[in-house]
């Protein structure tokens, strides 16, 4: 289920958008120009809606929130204002809203969001470069078995899941691997061992469960 997050003043309108998004299967929340970022950090979404009236410093705000947090932004504004955020934005609709149209603008955003993302995955310092196998902390590339690599990637895809040991045997190696659950702790210790020191905290051990790539 995508997250969608909405940025405008709370009133019927925005609402009524906001529930007929869910009917659409989004998560969808609202938050004021006051608390986005709070709410950002709380809802964590994939795209950002933001109605842009009566707030002069919304689109410098907009234009941070792409730069920094790497989120797609569609404007709910009107036409005559749609110029002067080009630079700002990566799409627009202008009332009055239809939601299928909506549902269409941002499916498309998140997908091509998704493609580019498909060659890098940023965390923190780290960067894990997927089309080359190469990773990176701080900058500094760190050397990784091809087991380790593919466990530190599939862990850092879905950072904030717990796995248990047997789910990420049957990720990683296949579920036609005979080797025992101790491979998994062995490989994380060995991940652990090149990409964390006293500063750089990533992977938890989940009591009597397993694992989960720390989000960040």
């Amino acid at each position: 289920m995508f997250t969608v997050l909405v940025v405008a003043r709370q009133n019927n309108e925005i609402e009524k958008l906001c529930s007929e998004l869910m009917k659409h299967g989004f998560q969808c929340n609202i938050a004021n120009r006051n608390n986005v970022l709070e709410q950002l950090k709380k809802q964590d979404p994939e795209l950002l809606l933001v109605e842009f009236a009566d707030s002069p410093d919304i689109d410098v705000l907009c234009r941070y929130l792409r730069r920094e947090e790497n989120l797609p932004v569609i404007a709910l504004s009107s036409p005559e204002k749609i110029e002067s955020l080009s630079n700002c934005i990566d799409d627009f609709v202008i009332p009055p809203y239809n939601t299928r149209e909506i549902v269409t603008r941002i499916k498309r955003l998140i997908q091509r969001k998704s493609d580019s993302d498909g060659e890098k995955i940023k965390i923190g310092d780290l960067v894990i470069e997927t089309d080359t196998y190469e990773v990176y902390i701080n900058n500094r590339s760190v050397v990784l078995t091809l087991k380790e690599y593919e466990l530190l990637k599939y862990l850092a895809s879905h950072a904030g899941r717990v796995f248990t040991r047997d789910a990420l045997l049957n990720q990683v190696w296949g579920r036609d691997y005979f080797g025992g659950d101790r491979t998994v702790d062995v490989h994380i210790r060995r991940v652990r061992s090149k990409i964390e020191d006293p500063t750089h905290s990533y992977i938890e051990t989940v009591r009597n469960i397993g694992y989960r790539f720390i989000k960040k």
